[in-house]
């Protein structure tokens, strides 16, 4: 009886997870829309282009500063006042130093980009690291005790407060500064109202000792962290250093729509995925079918959502930004049919680490992103597009990589993790397939893009009612029974 209490708490704890993430996650995907269409309506491709450049060093420093200590407390049974309190301190004196050294390294990074302009922006852009440092031990509070709501809250507010900014500031004139003000106040917003949801307090007395053991699970962690900043960020990284500002502007742009589209299904399995799976880590049966399960739910939302982006990328970029960024449109399709199967993996790599093998996790993502940069460079002469090609299918063909590590550790047959993703897969390409050919003839771009949009969710979700998905059935209880209590 207590086990069976204790499977429907979290199991309420999962679906409460997954709906305020799904609900939080397109909320943002809205804001962030609607600021991202203002800003590239005032701004250029060439505006994009700097920060663009300085992305992969931001994301290292963010991982360096993280150092993995979120998902190395989400995983231990019990946590004290002294582990919150070491990692707390710890992360302000690593940003304080990584800024430091990120402050003296400004000429050098400008020197590679040839951007002389990169010298003080990113002096500015690179103190977003600082802030950041206050908000880790809060968010680590939150992710352990699967306080989605209350992360969710914190996300809204910071894209909505940094996205005003950002907008006045492109209108007054500062073009890239206001764009790398949004970075820093967005990080100001979210830390604050993580602190407001999070009863736990730092104290002056501190103990360093619990990072002993925090860093010997985390410390892989941070070095597959780092790897797979490296890997999401190298497209830019690269192009920096071969193609012009506003090349870097165009995949900065189509890049930034991507993150969004993908962070609806992405940010929901990343939010609940690795604590959910923790709790269950000492029953293997119990973990097998919660992995199962969000693996399901996991492909019953990408598909379509991706495969939708990629449909409409075009009349989209066109209708609500400008024909300006048309070249950014054919990166974002491209972009889009990895991003369906992006969340797949988060998936393996949440079990492996929930499980504490972060050693597989950490061998798995340095290969993975040593061989997309060694295919990227021996590609970058064929032109951008051939490079994003190679990027796409190389990383979705790892998937079957990473399934070979989880298998290792959570015995699952290849034909159920297929059998539970392909038919929501195929389901989302017939269903934009045949909305692409009854829309064809549709010249009004405003109108091609509501009805391609509208046709994709009625027809999708229409055939998955009529074949009676279980997901998408427990999708519609949750919400009945929810609004049944309110």
């Amino acid at each position: 009886m207590a086990i069976d209490s204790v499977e429907h708490n979290l199991k309420h704890k999962v679906a409460k997870g997954l709906f305020w993430g799904g609900m939080s996650n397109m909320l943002c995907l809205f804001l962030s829309i609607l600021f991202s269409v203002f800003l590239a309506r005032i701004l250029g491709p060439e505006d994009y282009g700097p920060i663009g450049m300085l992305a992969i060093f931001t994301a290292i420093a963010t991982s360096l500063q993280d150092s993995g200590f979120i998902a190395a407390i989400a995983n231990r049974k019990e946590v004290t006042h002294d582990d919150y309190n070491a990692v707390f301190w710890f992360n302000i004196l690593v940003s304080l130093l990584m800024y430091a050294c990120l402050y003296v390294c400004a000429p050098s990074i400008a020197s590679f980009f040839n951007q002389p302009v990169l010298v003080e922006l990113s002096r500015y852009n690179f103190l977003s690291i600082v802030v950041a440092a206050f908000g880790i031990a809060p968010s680590a509070y939150l992710f352990r005790e699967l306080k989605v709501k209350q992360r969710s809250i914190s996300f809204i507010l910071a894209i909505l407060v940094s996205g005003i900014v950002s907008v006045v500031m492109a209108l007054e004139g500062y073009s890239y500064w206001g764009i790398a003000t949004q970075s820093i106040v967005y990080m100001l917003v979210r830390t604050t109202v993580c602190w407001y949801f999070t009863p736990w307090r730092p104290g002056f007395k501190v103990n360093f000792a619990p990072l002993k053991y925090l860093f010997a699970f985390s410390y892989r962690l941070l070095i597959t962290n780092i790897f797979q900043r490296f890997n999401w960020n190298i497209l830019s990284f690269i192009l920096g250093k071969y193609y012009s500002r506003a090349e870097v502007g165009n995949y900065t742009k189509s890049a930034e729509w991507f993150n969004m589209g993908s962070e609806i299904a992405n940010g929901m399995v990343n939010a609940v995925a690795q604590p959910a799976l923790a709790k269950v880590a000492d029953d293997s049966e119990r973990q097998k079918r919660l992995f199962c399960k969000m693996l399901r739910f996991t492909a019953f939302v990408s598909f379509p959502l991706m495969f939708c982006l990629a449909l409409v990328a075009k009349p989209l970029i066109a209708v609500v930004v400008s024909d300006e960024w048309l070249e950014s449109a054919s990166m974002l399709q491209l972009l889009a049919v990895w991003g369906a199967f992006m969340p797949l993996q988060s998936m393996f790599t949440n079990l492996l680490v929930s499980r504490s093998r972060t050693r597989a996790f950490m061998w798995c993502t340095i290969v993975q992103g040593l061989l997309t940069l060694s295919i990227l460079l021996s590609v970058h002469s064929q032109g951008i597009r051939f490079m994003l090609v190679a990027y796409c299918v190389f990383n979705t063909l790892w998937l079957f990589v990473w399934y070979g590590f989880a298998n290792k550790e959570l015995p699952i047959k290849l034909s159920d993790c297929i059998g539970g993703v392909l038919p929501y897969a195929v389901l989302a390409l017939a269903t934009v397939v045949v909305v692409r050919i009854s829309t064809g003839s549709i010249v009004n771009l405003p109108l091609l893009l509501a009805v391609r949009i509208l046709l994709t969710a009625v027809i999708y979700l229409a055939v998955a009612y009529v074949m009676r998905s279980k997901e998408l059935r427990e999708i519609i209880d949750f919400l009945f029974k929810r609004k049944k209590v309110c």
